[in-house]
């Protein structure tokens, strides 16, 4: 059962109509508020099959307004690059010592893991723990590094990694309501036009299916695909 809220903001949604991006995010911001600063979601249908590499789409794009969560970093590293990463402000530094802490604990209070390429050995022991959450260091995404100090940077930043799920569809945080129309805009518009370059050569046909924007919470809007280029 939808809760009163929901259903309140249920009735400033146009079910058959597609929105332009601004006019989408106006609508989301002044839907009665929750008792927290909800997340607004993007979601991106593309014509492309992920089962075939050569089809996958994949990056990161720093969105120039983050997305309002201060993620936790772990990275794993030894000698200096220890250092670096406290320095640059890592939440978690370690090596091998964190693999059972990881596989027997269950112990997963961070949101992205950074790696040095002399550590991936390591972390390629946890492989089918972390494969699944998605939490596999990477060298596409910049989480395979030896400047973990740009990484770090980045992330806590807002920099986000967008992927194409099984269905392949590509789900990701724009920024909190609490934003305001025009930095949502903005970060939306950034997040499109990464999604866009990212286009396979081997993707035929309409790229992009159906986009559309929500909240945690709230019911989701169409969006007009075809002024996005």
């Amino acid at each position: 059962m939808r809760g009163k809220r929901y259903k309140e903001a249920l009735k400033l949604v146009e079910a058959s109509k597609y929105y332009e991006p601004k006019e989408a995010l106006d609508v989301i911001i002044n839907m009665p508020k929750a008792k927290f600063d909800e997340t607004v979601e993007l979601h991106v249908k593309l014509g492309v099959d992920s089962k075939y590499a050569e089809q996958q789409v994949r990056g990161v794009v720093v969105l120039p307004h983050g997305t309002g969560k201060t993620l936790k970093v772990l990275v794993f590293a030894k000698g200096e690059k220890l250092e670096e990463a406290k320095s640059a402000g890592a939440d978690f530094v370690g090596g091998e010592e964190l693999i059972p802490k990881i596989e027997k604990e269950n112990w997963f209070d961070y949101d992205v893991i950074v790696a040095t390429p002399d550590m991936m050995g390591v972390v390629g022991r946890l492989g089918k723990v972390l494969g699944p959450k998605g939490l596999m260091p990477n060298p596409k995404s910049g989480t395979v590094t030896m400047d973990v100090t740009k990484a770090i940077k980045d992330i806590k930043s807002g920099k986000i990694e967008y992927r194409l799920d099984k269905t392949n569809i590509i789900h990701c945080p724009i920024g909190k309501v609490s934003f305001g129309i025009d930095k949502l805009v903005e970060n939306f518009e950034t997040l499109m036009s990464a999604i866009v370059k990212a286009k396979p050569a081997a993707a035929k046909g309409q790229y992009l299916r159906t986009i559309s924007l929500t909240t945690t919470m709230g019911p989701g809007l169409k969006v007009n695909t075809t002024k996005i280029v």
